[in-house]
């Protein structure tokens, strides 16, 4: 690996917060699932998708180091906010597709990177409990900067980074200004899987329907449609579908229906 790699300090690193909140900034950082790839505006978007040489058709990953943060920037129901309270109680990896709050989308800077951030229907899937490396990073940049943290898991296309640095591929690890090295953390999350088995990615939840308008409230209630639906597998997907049952009588498990 080249001179642009560090070892994780353990808590808020530094040099990270120095590049990301200049213009264009693409680092790699580990996860609870493994490496991602951070950004914080279009021009490192960008780069981004120049690296992992990806279609643009995906929703954006937006990073959120704090409920706070989750609240100003995603439109939430009751019920939503409720399981993200319960999964950051309990730190628990969750992204769910959701639609942007109005107030929030007027804070995204004008330069195309709506474009790259959300889908089509104006969605993203907003993420927490991702990992310390990572939520000390997204928490300052928010709270410092005013800036946003976008994520993509650090792959060679098509393929798996399985947890290590090693595996970023040498593509991205020429592309990006700073890498951090923590497979040790990484590995203490899934201490007992094997590479083969552990999860590479966290559970997503879609709580919007076709158009990406918001789902209605259940308020105890059977039956009700559209409901949430599971739409990918992974890291703690028992604890996350234990707690979608406390709180929606009704979803859906759907594995693999990407948006």
């Amino acid at each position: 690996m080249s001179g642009k790699q560090i070892t994780w300090n353990g808590g808020l690193q530094p040099e990270a917060i120095e590049i990301l909140s200049q213009d264009g900034g693409m680092i790699v950082s580990p996860t609870k699932v493994g490496y991602i790839i951070m950004t914080s505006d279009k021009a490192g978007l960008e780069r981004k998708f120049e690296a992992k040489q990806r279609k643009r058709n995906k929703p954006g990953v937006v990073l959120c180091g704090s409920l706070e943060q989750l609240r100003s920037l995603a439109q939430l129901t009751p019920e939503i906010d409720q399981l993200y309270q319960q999964h950051w109680d309990q730190d628990i990896l969750l992204g769910c597709i959701l639609p942007w709050r109005e107030d929030a989308l007027a804070r995204i800077p004008a330069d195309g990177s709506k474009e790259l951030m959300m889908d089509g229907r104006q969605t993203s899937c907003f993420v927490i409990k991702f990992g310390r490396p990572g939520e000390n990073i997204a928490k300052a940049l928010w709270e410092e900067h005013g800036k946003f943290s976008f994520a993509s898991s650090a792959n060679p296309s098509g393929q798996g980074n399985r947890g290590l640095v090693e595996g970023i591929g040498e593509r991205i690890e020429a592309r990006a200004d700073l890498i951090i090295e923590a497979n040790d953390y990484v590995k203490s999350i899934q201490p007992n899987d094997e590479n083969k088995v552990r999860y590479e990615q966290g559970v997503m939840v879609s709580m919007v329907d076709s158009e990406g308008r918001l789902i209605p409230q259940q308020n105890g209630e059977r039956k009700i449609t559209p409901c949430p639906v599971l739409i990918r597998k992974g890291l703690d997907v028992d604890k996350i579908m234990a707690l979608l049952s406390d709180i929606f009588p009704s979803w859906d498990y759907r594995h693999g229906d990407y948006y």
